[in-house]
């Protein structure tokens, strides 16, 4: 029989950090590593939440400490049923004018995530059909396509069709629109014509640029466009990319709130959302912008995280893509689950095991753990 209460005794938190076999190159940034926070809720009732969040490697101690320093002591007492009175007491760790606001969005997430896992567990039912139930499975597809990295790009493609990945987020933006698009058409011919491929400038584009890209590669099946223009007007950026070359464009990853994707959608700026429920508070918020999204006709996607994104998108009928990666750019995706689900057929099946259904490898959170100092 389920509880009929989730008391909320203590938080305990372990950030993790991976070094990743090389440095993997976007449109304008780079990464040496991974990087997570284990955030593990501990009730009265003996049920413990868990979750792991974030890539935040250079700000992952102040994450931990707005966790431990500002959420915690507000949660204590309270009852884990109660997601949405939970996410408002966490909220105000998000006020603070004067710090990168992701910092407190993500130490909200990490405690709305493991909430949720014991509320699952708790009921004994997986998140996937506790947030909706559409479906169990949803498609799979690898981000690439990084620049500089010591595979070629037809070695990348066969790669990830031997793996049985459904497509690619392919990385442009770091060069000329006539030299990103031959990398994208090379990739396509690697891939092949039912391999679904999508380009990813991370907002490394004019707007010029962008439709010239879009242009470029118009009989290569572009299957959306992510983030094609640069953040200072990225809005009507977009829109107007949209309107004038006809691709379809994804955007949301860059937003920090519900609020922020709707102007996205009454501006008809994306045909795909991508928000992040980690970047943006936690799925309580990921939620509402879903229910947005499907009066909008704008279909979801999960930036990155698909341990998360994947119940998420499952649950809902406009869901699209579990945005995973190689072992190589994403060891914490591949190893720090020890029950890792197999793709069969360009798709993840979840489990009916309750909440996020995860067994975590704690040999691998031993080796991996770091200490701050307080």
């Amino acid at each position: 029989m389920s509880p009929s209460q989730l008391i909320i005794q203590r938080i305990e938190t372990i950030p993790i950090r991976v070094p990743l076999r090389q440095i993997y190159r976007g449109s304008y940034y780079q990464m040496s590593h991974r990087a997570t926070i284990l955030t593990r809720i501990y009730t009265a009732e003996g049920i413990v939440g868990e979750a792991f969040v974030g890539d935040e490697d250079h700000i992952n101690d102040q994450i931990e400490r707005v966790i431990l320093d500002e959420i915690s002591g507000r949660l204590a007492g309270q009852d884990a049923l109660a997601p949405e009175r939970c996410w408002q007491l966490a909220r105000p760790a998000t006020f603070n004018i004067l710090r990168d606001r992701r910092i407190g969005l993500v130490a909200c997430a990490a405690v709305d995530t493991a909430i949720w896992d014991a509320i699952g567990k708790a009921v004994g039912q997986p998140l996937w059909r506790l947030w909706g139930g559409y479906q169990n499975n949803v498609q799979c597809i690898w981000t690439g396509g990084y620049y500089q990295t010591d595979i070629s790009i037809a070695a990348e493609m066969a790669a990830a069709r031997e793996a049985g990945i459904a497509g690619m987020k392919f990385k442009v933006g770091g060069l000329s629109p006539d030299e990103d698009a031959r990398r994208f058409i090379e990739a396509r011919k690697a891939a092949g014509a039912d391999f679904v491929l999508i380009a990813d400038a991370n907002q490394g584009y004019t707007p010029d640029e962008a439709v010239r890209f879009v242009r470029l590669v118009e009989d290569h099946d572009l299957f959306y466009f992510e983030e094609p223009c640069r953040w200072h007007n990225d809005r009507r950026a977009m829109r107007d990319v949209r309107y004038r070359s006809g691709a379809r464009i994804c955007a949301g990853q860059s937003e920090l709130s519900a609020g922020g994707c709707r102007d996205l959608m009454v501006d008809g700026a994306i045909d795909f959302c991508n928000f992040d429920g980690s970047w943006s508070g936690g799925p309580t918020e990921w939620r509402r912008v879903a229910a947005m999204a499907l009066v909008f006709d704008v279909r979801m996607c999960h930036h990155e995280e698909a341990h998360i994104g994947a119940h998420l998108l499952a649950a809902i009928p406009h869901g699209t893509f579990a945005d995973t990666m190689h072992e190589d750019r994403d060891p914490i995706w591949t190893h720090m689950i020890a029950n890792h689900p197999k793709v069969s057929g360009g798709r993840i099946t979840l489990s009916d095991r309750p909440g996020l259904g995860w067994e975590l490898d704690e040999e691998f959170i031993a080796r991996y753990r770091v200490s701050y100092s307080r």
